[in-house]
């Protein structure tokens, strides 16, 4: 399921509030794919839960470390300690090296989600 359908950004945004019904309370794999990066840029993409799709918190479910370069990045996210979560959503902050204009800058990245194991009942 995608959590975020691949975005091209030159600064800070969120993505839609994704409902999870079936991933509720299990521990899911997160995929972040990173399309396209400008010299001199980094983003710092972070998983936000909500139980009613509105109140978010004050810390994210789980942070990737500031990307700088085109790849897969795979992070887990344990929702068995957060059974109260129903709502997933992406945000992101892009960073410039000093001097960078804000005009040059492009990252392109989504992020994907899949239930731990998902893949092992496919190969059977």
């Amino acid at each position: 399921m995608l959590l975020l359908e691949e975005t091209l950004a030159n600064r800070d945004g969120a993505g839609p509030v994704i409902q999870i019904s079936s991933e509720r309370g299990k521990l899911l794999i997160l995929t972040l794919g990173i399309t396209r990066m400008v010299e001199r840029d980094s983003v710092l993409i972070s998983i936000w839960g909500s139980p009613d799709g509105r109140d978010w918190g004050l810390t994210p479910l789980v942070s990737f470390t500031p990307k700088y370069y085109c790849g897969f990045y795979s992070a887990v996210l344990n929702l068995a300690s957060r059974p109260e979560v129903g709502h997933l959503r992406v945000l992101w902050h892009v960073q410039r090296w000093k001097g960078a204009q804000e005009d040059d800058s492009e990252c392109g990245f989504y992020v994907s989600v899949e239930a731990s194991g998902s893949r092992l009942g496919a190969v059977a």
